[in-house]
């Protein structure tokens, strides 16, 4: 019986040497573990791309105006001017044409018109550039004459021109119009004819009833038969 509990002894003894051996060598390791841990050096790592924050915009008043519009303390408050712009005058009235009777051309000279403004029937040979009453004669050719006027260009046929003959009121029925009574006739008009044109001859009156012949300052009335109708004019004798 002693004999068992002295080798159960020893038995007790061996294990407790052999516990604490393992648990030494525990501690050991775990204290070179927690060494290696403490003294290893950590590699850094890359930092991460820098991406720089979009720029901001500049204040501007503008941005305010919906603060303006919806902040409102007086209905009066309108953010919108409202400007009022004038109608624009009425277009300027063109005045009647010139009546056209003929024209001519002797080459060098160039062609002109022979035109007439107004109830009175003067005649007027214009050339292209110059003026007859508020228009300018900008061309002339067989078939159109055309004008200037307040800065526009009007194209007219010889047709229509010849055609306002017919539209012009004569001076007496423009009185009776005016006065409300009837018109005394005009008088008979003087014989020696309108303004020198520059051929050197004057176009007829109308209402110059002298006979072909008649000699008045040094100029003849002849009359003669043209492609474009009968026409008057006083030349100068001996022409």
């Amino acid at each position: 019986m002693n004999r068992k509990l002295l080798i159960l002894d020893v038995v007790l003894i061996a294990l407790v040497i052999y516990a604490g051996i393992e648990f030494r060598n525990f501690r050991r390791e775990a204290r070179a573990r927690q060494a290696a841990v403490l003294n290893r050096r950590l590699k850094p790592a890359a930092p991460p791309p820098y991406a720089s924050p979009a720029p901001q915009a500049p204040v501007l008043a503008a941005g305010y105006a919906p603060i303006a519009e919806k902040m409102l303390f007086d209905k009066s408050r309108n953010p919108n001017v409202v400007i009022e712009v004038p109608p624009p005058p009425p277009p300027k009235p063109m005045p009647p044409l010139p009546i056209y009777h003929g024209q001519m051309n002797f080459g060098s000279e160039g062609p002109l018109a022979i035109l007439s403004v107004g109830n009175d029937g003067s005649q007027k040979a214009v050339h292209p550039g110059e003026t007859i009453g508020q228009f300018k004669l900008v061309a002339v050719n067989t078939s159109e004459l055309t004008f200037e006027w307040d800065g526009q260009e009007i194209h007219k046929t010889v047709d229509e021109l010849s055609a306002l003959i017919a539209s012009a009121p004569p001076p007496a029925a423009a009185a009776v119009a005016d006065a409300g009574a009837p018109a005394p006739p005009p008088p008979p008009a003087k014989p020696g004819g309108g303004e020198t044109n520059p051929f050197g001859t004057k176009p007829c009156v109308p209402g110059d009833a002298s006979p072909d012949g008649t000699v008045v300052d040094g100029y003849r009335k002849t009359s003669r038969s043209t492609p474009f109708g009968p026409a008057c004019l006083w030349e100068p004798v001996g022409r």
